[in-house]
């Protein structure tokens, strides 16, 4: 029912036994308590925005908060997709794929976190490849982009071997001091090269490509 007025709850990416959709409120309470129990070792600081610092009851309602605000938030020109992770209709983190000016500018850019006890096992790649199979193979993305500070060795390995190419610097401020990431862009070309959207599959798509500002029916086929 609710996929009849908000066709983002029939969206469904597939890859293994990783999907990523919109978690149900249940799904999304028990998205909250992945992210009190941790999303990584003490004295790490991963994200930019220190949302993970403040214990797990600021964790848990962070993740609430930002679900309730992408939703209601929601514009063709500017969006952000907050995906659960589950593997095997477990919970285990969120993925987002972002974009403003999409129809015109057709760039996206990615983020994500996952339970601590999760971490380790590939499912993150995977969740990754989720979303940029769907960005770049149905939604017509010619661009994707992630941030990573430079100290962070496992995001950057990731990335890198998912064809992102450096693409300069941020600098930021966190807690008064600057703080640098590697900007790293990844092209349509070398996401079509390296093939990894093999074996991703997109349900749902039909009913809410308007949302994103997109022709319904977009393919790899149709970019030209």
């Amino acid at each position: 029912m609710l996929a009849t007025h908000w066709p983002l709850f029939g969206l469904t990416v597939t890859r293994g036994s990783v999907t990523l959709r919109l978690p149900t409120d249940d799904e999304a309470a028990c998205l909250a308590g992945v992210a009190a129990d941790g999303v990584h070792a003490e004295g790490e600081r991963p994200f930019l925005t220190p949302w993970t610092e403040r214990g797990a009851r600021s964790r848990s309602r962070f993740v609430l908060q930002e679900r309730w605000r992408d939703l209601a938030g929601w514009q063709v020109d500017a969006w952000r997709l907050g995906l659960g992770v589950f593997v095997d209709d477990e919970p285990i983190g969120v993925v987002t794929l972002r974009a403003r000016d999409f129809p015109v500018a057709r760039e996206v850019t990615t983020s994500s976190w996952l339970g601590l006890e999760h971490q380790g096992r590939g499912h993150g790649t995977t969740a990754r490849i989720g979303v940029l199979a769907l960005a770049f193979d149905h939604l017509g993305a010619v661009e994707a982009i992630t941030e990573v500070f430079q100290d962070n060795a496992a995001s950057q390995g990731v990335s890198r071997n998912l064809g992102y190419r450096s693409d300069g610097i941020s600098r930021d401020v966190r807690d008064g001091e600057v703080v640098v990431s590697d900007r790293l862009r990844l092209r349509r070309e070398d996401w079509e090269a390296s093939r990894h959207g093999e074996g991703v599959s997109v349900t749902g798509l039909d009913r809410c490509g308007s949302m994103f500002g997109v022709e319904e029916g977009f393919s790899r086929a149709s970019s030209g």
